[in-house]
């Protein structure tokens, strides 16, 4: 594959909800740029994007996968991202490294809601964006609803360049709103379009959505707005100009349609890419960021040295680690040298590739705006830079949600600690929304995504990948222990063994301190009655006595601990016998001082459909939970709650199911509080016989 400018590159993503279609749509657009023989299909599994067994399974996309092909004298490399939230790390990280997005909109379902949050990313990232309204053919399925549901979500600046011809089952061609003609579909071949004149019954509906179309496109130019106004014609030439202007400075959203899986416009949105979107070139600069944190620019330059943002990084047990990267400036090479500026290594840059789903072609360099792959580089992952040299840039971190459903594992079998351990340090190289780490109060191993479904696809790829099987279960909720009122005791540890004994003795109060205090240790011992030397001991012995809380063994914490009293032995008394005398006090008082269970509360921030908000709240009010506070985002309903987290660690499921799907949430922690008393008698039963006879 020849090395292309930037002003010949094309780079653009599919983004939309789950099952718009994106996958078939990038599976028609290779068929009509002749890269491959027939219509790819994920069901038979001959899609040159979803080849992986999870997605042929689910019938889903789950990683982004890029392919670079030439049309005509243009390089473009197509990005299908996955519609699915549980894995938008892939799609945030194609949105960064494209020029513009096409937004594949189901036409029965219409906008969903994660195609609004896509669209403001879109628009963050300041992308061209153009919609396809896919699955004209489809029952219920409706062009012009789409179009105001598309205007009510994304503004009036979304709109149609075409209009169908025919509707559902009956969709036969498009009807081009710019040069006024038709075009209708005989089969799913190449080039099976034929161009006519519009159906007279046709006519005045064309008419109506030509008008609305140069009423936005003249609003790109003062001086076509005047004569537009006075009736002028407005030639062919300056209505695309027009249009590719206000599509590149994200003014003007063109709304294209078809059917992907019949190969029906998607001629007509290749084309579109090659003509309406900008290239690297156009869209100039890239803003990055020094080395000392300011704002800078990049040139999309081939002069100068190469700088390279990699945007997605793969682990696989065959063939390694591939990284995939745009290039800001410069010209990389196989066989050269590289600089990874964010973690300050050296790397060599092997062969570089033309990725084409899990094919690639070998390539000798990518310039100035082009994306491509290279294969085993050893210390660089998703979102680093590479250089020639410390070229002190960076680009700000990607924005991505936290994990909120989280699992307890371990490994099936006993003695494959390593493997799982292993496994799950690969995965999380290629999925940095994936937190893996051991929960230091509970001791459980953790791993914790976006959603069930985000999880149950690790564990299977780690099964399948490298014959890691895990177990999961609900993690334990981290509830802690607190006292209510000051309490004294008396620790003494005395044991005598024929030699030499062990003596320690110790006095001291507890006293409630301020929420998130944690342990405060106080030393008011006069006269020397401890000598100094075993002081810290004391506090040694009554720090760790805090680990297990005397109600259901959970730490306790927010304690003031006064040593006030005390006697020592001049040949028996050691660190360790007033160690254990800190200890054996500490749980006395804790005891006599009226303990109490904390559990943590975290507050929720929940997308919702309105329609489904009632059900919402009613079932946050069933879970103990207290609604902040209820707003309209767009076509959604936000609501903010703090809810206790023992209550929704099952949460994602649920959800799913009072709203169809279509809700999503995050959380995060806000404060311990106290449990009622009804729960905390539960959750100290559930602790053990000995935690109940603690307790009573």
């Amino acid at each position: 594959m020849a090395h292309k400018p930037a002003d010949r590159i094309r780079n653009v993503a599919l983004i939309g909800h789950r099952g718009s279609g994106k996958t078939s749509l990038a599976e028609a657009l290779l068929y009509e740029a002749g890269v491959v023989n027939r219509l790819g299909r994920v069901a038979d599994g001959s899609s040159v994007f979803d080849f992986e067994p999870d997605e042929q399974e689910r019938e889903m996309s789950i990683d982004a996968r890029v392919a670079s092909f030439e049309y005509g004298d243009r390089k473009i490399n197509l990005i299908d991202t996955p519609g699915d939230p549980s894995f938008i790390a892939d799609t945030l990280g194609a949105l960064r490294v494209v020029d513009a997005a096409v937004v594949v909109v189901n036409a029965v379902m219409g906008v969903e809601v994660h195609t609004e949050r896509l669209w403001e990313r879109a628009q963050q990232e300041g992308l061209a964006r153009l919609v396809f309204v896919n699955m004209l053919d489809r029952e219920r399925a409706d062009f012009f609803r789409t179009l105001e549901s598309l205007k009510g979500a994304f503004g009036a600046h979304a709109v149609a360049t075409e209009i169908p011809i025919g509707a559902e089952h009956e969709v036969r061609g498009v009807i081009d709103l710019i040069d006024m003609k038709a075009f209708t579909y005989e089969g799913e071949g190449r080039g099976s379009a034929t161009e006519s004149e519009i159906p007279e019954d046709l006519q005045a509906q064309a008419e109506e959505y030509r008008e609305k179309l140069m009423d936005e496109v003249a609003e790109n130019s003062d001086e076509l707005m005047e004569r537009y106004l006075e009736g002028e014609e407005i030639s062919h030439e300056e209505i695309v100009t027009a249009l590719k202007q206000g599509v590149t400075q994200g003014h003007l959203f063109p709304v294209t349609c078809g059917v992907a899986t019949k190969n029906l416009g998607t001629n007509r949105l290749l084309e579109a890419l090659v003509e309406d979107v900008p290239s690297p070139a156009m869209r100039g600069a890239a803003a990055a960021l020094d080395a000392d944190g300011g704002e800078t620019e990049i040139e999309p330059s081939e002069d100068g040295d190469p700088v390279a943002y990699v945007f997605k990084t793969t682990a696989d047990p065959y063939t390694g680690r591939i990284n995939m990267l745009r290039v800001y400036s410069g010209v990389l090479r196989s066989d050269s040298q590289a600089f990874n500026v964010t973690r300050k290594a050296k790397e060599r840059i092997g062969q570089l590739a033309a990725p084409c789903g899990k094919d690639a072609t070998n390539i000798d360099e990518l310039g100035a705006g082009d994306i491509g792959a290279v294969a085993k580089l050893r210390e660089t992952r998703a979102g680093d830079v590479l250089a020639s040299k410390d070229a002190g840039v960076s680009f700000p971190p990607l924005d991505l949600p936290a994990p909120v459903m989280a699992f307890a594992f371990e490994p099936k079998s006993k003695g494959d600690e390593e493997k799982a351990a292993t496994a799950l340090r690969r995965l999380e190289e290629e999925d940095p929304t994936l937190d893996v780490h051991r929960d230091p109060q509970t001791g459980e191993q953790i791993i914790a995504g976006l959603t069930q479904v985000h999880v149950e696809v690790i564990t299977e790829r780690m099964k399948r990948r490298y014959g890691a099987e895990i177990e999961l279960h609900p993690p334990q909720v981290p509830y802690l222990e607190t006292i209510r009122k000051t309490a004294k005791a008396h620790g003494r540890y005395k044991k005598q063994t024929g030699g030499r004994g062990q003596f320690g003795d110790c006095k001291i109060e507890i006293e409630p301190a301020e929420s998130g205090a944690g342990f405060e240790f106080v030393n008011a011992i006069k006269g020397g009655v401890i000598p100094t030397g075993f002081i810290p001991a004391v506090e040694k012995g009554i720090a760790e006595a805090m680990h297990q809380g005397v109600l259901a063994g959970y730490p306790v914490k927010d304690v003031r601990v006064r040593l006030y009293d005390g006697q020592h032995h001049s040949v028996d008394s050691s660190e360790m016998a007033f160690k254990i005398a800190g200890s054996m006090a500490f749980k006395q008082a804790v005891g006599e001082a009226e303990p109490y269970l904390l559990e943590p509360i975290v507050q929720m921030t929940i997308v919702v459909p309105e329609d489904a908000v009632g059900d919402v709240v009613g079932d946050l009010n069933s879970r103990r939970g207290r609604p902040l506070g209820v707003e309209p985002k767009g076509s959604m309903t936000e609501i903010k709650a703090e809810v206790p987290m023992a209550e929704v660690l099952d949460y994602a499921p649920d959800l799913r199911a009072i709203t169809g799907g279509r809700g999503d949430y995050t959380m995060e922690f806000e404060r311990y509080e106290e449990v009622p008393g009804q729960i905390a008698q539960k959750v100290i039963a559930q602790a053990g016989d000995g935690g109940e006879e603690k307790a009573a």
